[in-house]
């Protein structure tokens, strides 16, 4: 069958963005201080040295309002938040979020979940916090979900979006760590009336899967006080070099030019620009000024070949790199929900079950739930209340022993 080029190019944005969830939904093209209660472009918070004190303290924090929908009302109170996190190196860093509490009158020992949203982009405009106020974060209505069972929720925008620097897109380490910063912090905050010894449940999806996957593997020695009951992650981008492989010269290649500017962020040393030739340099300078959908849809269908003078992941410094965001290598210390579409069109089938094979065979209670002929949007969307479902028996402390056998 031929397609137009314009029937191609609205066929390609609307592939790629299934891996930023619902995408259809424009991401917030503003962004305004955050004393207003909202991030603004490269706030000056302090980073590296000049940061004090221990992983998820408040930095600072300001009212502001979530709405899944421009308008919607949602009876819920949030809160604009900075917070003490670390990097993939180590090294301390600030992050920025939001944390949302049913206005419901209730303090005290209620779940949280702390939610890590799939791929929105790499500008600091399309950080989910940017979009909150609007209506605008494509995810925002099944994060509504929770707050309608009465759960708090605490979103990161992970390193890089709404704070100075690069987002490190795809460095499991760094996702992971600010994803559990983000559960800190919510119980830091005075006003938000959460206690550290409420139960937490950590979830999400495409990334935001990998960021999940990350924060259950790191959670018993990055942050062992957080009562994690359970973790809920789909679609999960588990080995980046099988999910590169997939996308190389498909409807997924911006993404992967996306990735590699995540690596670099993270570690600058890889020194990715000397690698790129003027179209590589064009596109990625392209996506670090623009969300998702457009950055997914001018690298759709190229290859690494087109974009590069040289390809760097054949060197061994961005293959090391890249693999020590590797998921399956450590068991996480509680159960596991992991679901994945099973003609999942972005992250092959394949990758999520061999991290549920490399967790069961460390002896992790993993639920393993194939969504039948689910692509990557597709999975989400089917999945999510059953992920809450199974959240929530946990938070009710049933056991759930896993169907790896």
């Amino acid at each position: 069958m031929h397609l137009s080029p314009l029937r191609t190019h609205r066929w390609a944005v609307a592939a790629a963005a299934g891996l930023c969830l619902a995408a259809a939904l424009p991401q917030a093209a503003t962004a305004v201080d955050s004393g207003s209660g909202s991030p603004a472009s490269g706030s000056g918070s302090a980073s590296g040295s000049e940061v004090t004190g221990k992983p998820g303290d408040i930095v600072r924090s300001a009212p502001t309002s979530f709405h899944p929908l421009p308008g919607q009302p949602t009876n819920t109170r949030a809160w604009h938040i900075e917070y003490r996190s670390t990097t993939a190196k180590g090294e301390p860093n600030v992050v920025s979020g939001t944390v949302i509490v049913p206005d419901d009158g209730r303090t005290g020992a209620r779940p949280l979940v702390t939610y890590a949203v799939g791929t929105v982009g790499l500008a600091d405009q399309c950080a989910p916090s940017a979009g909150f106020p609007d209506g605008t974060t494509s995810e925002a209505a099944l994060i509504q979900r929770l707050t309608d069972r009465g759960w708090a929720v605490a979103v990161t925008d992970y390193e890089g979006l709404g704070t100075p620097g690069d987002h490190t897109y795809t460095v499991g380490r760094a996702e992971g760590q600010a994803v559990l910063d983000a559960a800190r912090a919510a119980q830091r905050l005075p006003e938000a009336g959460l206690s550290a010894k409420g139960p937490v449940g950590i979830m999400g999806y495409s990334q935001g899967g990998q960021a999940a996957s990350w924060a259950a593997e790191l959670h018993d020695s990055y942050a062992p006080e957080l009562r994690v009951k359970g973790t809920a992650a789909g679609g999960v981008p588990a080995d980046l070099f099988k999910v590169i492989d997939h996308n190389d010269g498909g409807v997924g290649a911006g993404l992967v030019l996306m990735g590699a500017s995540g690596q670099n962020a993270a570690f600058p040393e890889l020194q990715l620009d000397k690698y790129l030739n003027d179209q590589g340099r064009f596109y990625v300078d392209f996506m670090r000024k623009n969300c998702a959908a457009a950055s997914a849809a001018v690298g759709a269908f190229k290859r690494i070949s087109d974009v590069t003078l040289k390809n760097p992941l054949e060197e061994p410094d961005w293959q090391r790199r890249m693999r020590e965001s590797e998921l399956g290598t450590h068991a996480p210390d509680h159960p596991v929900y992991l679901y994945h579409g099973t003609v999942d069109e972005l992250i092959p089938y394949e990758v999520g079950e061999q991290l549920r094979g490399d967790w069961c065979g460390k002896g992790v209670p993993v639920r393993w739930k194939p969504v039948p002929l689910a692509g990557h949007a597709g999975g989400a969307l089917a999945a999510s209340t059953p992920a809450a479902d199974w959240l929530a028996a946990r938070f009710a402390n049933e056991p759930d022993t896993g169907n790896c056998g």
